[in-house]
């Protein structure tokens, strides 16, 4: 990336390449950038790219938003990956031109795409039923998005996951369903899974690499714990508790089961799923949840699903942050890492010495006198 007189010298570089065939187009200068990434929705970039002549408006018009990719490089290694989604060109009152660009990680174009027939025509007939372990289902889906149709593969790989849970899923044409709202819900399911897409270069051939990862139950990165220390590699640190979004019942309810018009349309409801051992033992009140999903009809799906939110949701909702100054020990494939947190000072006065699982990450690049820093979201693990 290119300097100012207020910003310092960044390891950073903004890559924009063709979306379906990962040709580079340019590297360009992309200043104010903030990226984020998580487990199981897409993450963020945003920044903005100076256009100070002609040349450079030339370079920077061959972006095409919903056909670019952009990688976000640090050295030698791809700290983000995904695609173009929208611009903002803008002009201020002394006439300096720049581009604001947004784009979201890979996973966002299976949020773009419908499961539909193989022909133009509406097939009423058609349906896509996948049958097997939840991670070749996961992974068919994937298939299906980037071949089923012309123009539809974006060069993502899958591995060789597995998880000894077996379904059973169907999908017809006309029903317009998201492949990432399918995916998501079969994640979701008891005993389900974890899906992300990361990016990275190929170590034998240089290649940059959009890689498919599963997880059942969860997706883990390292054989060893990353360790990190405040007063050390720590800045700063939130551990937020919020009851408002926790709960200690929950009932999920699904499609109307209905078929005569004449009477009153009711959904399909779960049995309430309850935390006894809070309500029971620990003194906890009851706070219900509730969840709606109007693709389900079966009962024993929106059960399994009630235990599955109230499991995440149990009580109040944590969801620890982290900020560290990042250096050569923090590597760049930091989702699914396990970190050993330990700080000391007045609230822990006896120390804390925890492990989490790192689930979402948000790097700002060095800029203005800050210094490169990542923000760590976690849950414990």
């Amino acid at each position: 990336m290119t300097t100012t007189s207020t910003t310092i010298n960044t390891p950073y570089r903004a890559i924009f390449c063709d979306l379906l065939t990962d040709s580079t187009i340019d590297i360009l200068p992309l200043r104010d950038v903030t990226v984020d990434d998580y487990i199981g929705k897409a993450g963020s970039l945003s920044g903005t790219m100076p256009v100070p002549n002609a040349e450079m408006a030339a370079r920077v018009r061959r972006i095409e938003e919903g056909r670019t990719s952009v990688y976000l490089q640090r050295g030698n290694d791809l700290w983000w990956g995904g695609i173009v989604w929208t611009s903002t060109l803008q002009s201020d009152d002394q006439g300096v031109l720049t581009l604001g660009v947004q784009a979201a990680t890979f996973e966002s174009y299976a949020g773009r795409r419908q499961i539909r027939a193989t022909t133009p025509e509406y097939d009423p007939g058609y349906q896509l039923t996948l049958t097997g372990d939840q991670l070749d289902i996961a992974r068919a889906l994937w298939t299906d998005l980037q071949t089923a149709l012309p123009g539809g593969d974006i060069g993502v790989t899958y591995g060789t996951e597995t998880s000894e849970v077996t379904r059973s899923a169907s999908y017809r044409d006309g029903d317009e369903t998201v492949y990432l709202d399918a995916l998501d819900a079969l994640a979701a399911l008891e005993n389900g899974f974890e899906h992300y897409i990361s990016v990275y270069t190929d170590p034998t051939t240089g290649a940059r690499v959009r890689r498919l990862r599963l997880g059942s139950p969860k997706i883990l990165t390292g054989a060893t714990d990353l360790v990190m220390d405040r007063p050390g590699t720590i800045l700063s640190y939130s551990f937020p508790r919020d009851a408002t979004r926790g709960g200690t019942t929950d009932r999920a309810r699904g499609a109307s089961t209905n078929t005569d018009q004449a009477s009153e349309s009711r959904p399909l409801c779960s049995t309430v799923a309850v935390a006894n051992d809070l309500i029971g033992q620990a003194g906890y009140p009851r706070i219900d949840l509730t969840s709606d999903h109007n693709d389900i009809t079966d009962a024993a799906t929106l059960t399994a699903l009630a235990r599955t939110e109230l499991a995440a949701a149990t009580g109040a909702v944590v969801i620890p942050e982290i900020s560290v100054r990042l250096d050569d020990l923090v590597p760049s494939a930091l989702i699914g890492r396990t970190v050993r947190i330990r700080i000391t000072d007045e609230w822990y006065a006896e120390g804390l010495d925890t492990r989490y699982r790192i689930i979402g990450v948000k790097v700002s690049p060095a800029q203005r006198g800050r210094p490169d820093t990542a923000d760590l979201y976690l849950e414990e693990v």
